[in-house]
């Protein structure tokens, strides 16, 4: 697979990032059971709630998995330089994580940082998906 073979490091970010929402799924699932939450009740929107906060940090990261995948699929399949696609990769990857972290620990203004950081990651898998067409 001499195709792929450049883009290992986006591979492994497209995998750690699929193992990040297993955990972030099983964090949520685990507060809620120790909360004794009713599967299928809504989540009081509370800050102060670890499970909120938990639940919130699945859903801003399964906001934008799809696009993260459709992404990393553009820029592996256009042949795009793998060095920045790789680092946009990694860059949108660490920040998912800081954002999880930080959410966890309910850091506002950190998690206010990351957010645009794994914009930035993605706009630039982007950008170098597009270049190759030029």
């Amino acid at each position: 697979m001499e195709l792929f073979d450049p883009y290992k490091i986006t591979l492994l970010v497209a995998g750690l990032t699929g193992l990040m929402m297993l955990i972030q799924i099983l964090i949520a699932d685990v507060a809620a059971i120790k909360e004794q939450h009713i599967p299928g009740y809504p989540i009081k929107p509370d800050h102060t709630s670890f499970l909120f906060r938990a639940a919130r940090a699945h859903a801003n990261t399964n906001e934008s998995i799809a696009v993260f995948v459709l992404f990393t699929l553009f820029g592996v399949f256009s042949a795009s330089d793998a060095l920045y696609l790789n680092a946009f990769s990694a860059i949108y990857l660490v920040s998912r994580l800081a954002h999880m972290c930080f959410y966890y620990g309910n850091f506002k203004l950190a998690r206010s940082i990351s957010f645009p950081l794994s914009l930035i990651g993605l706009i630039g898998m982007f950008i170098t998906g597009f270049m190759t067409w030029f």
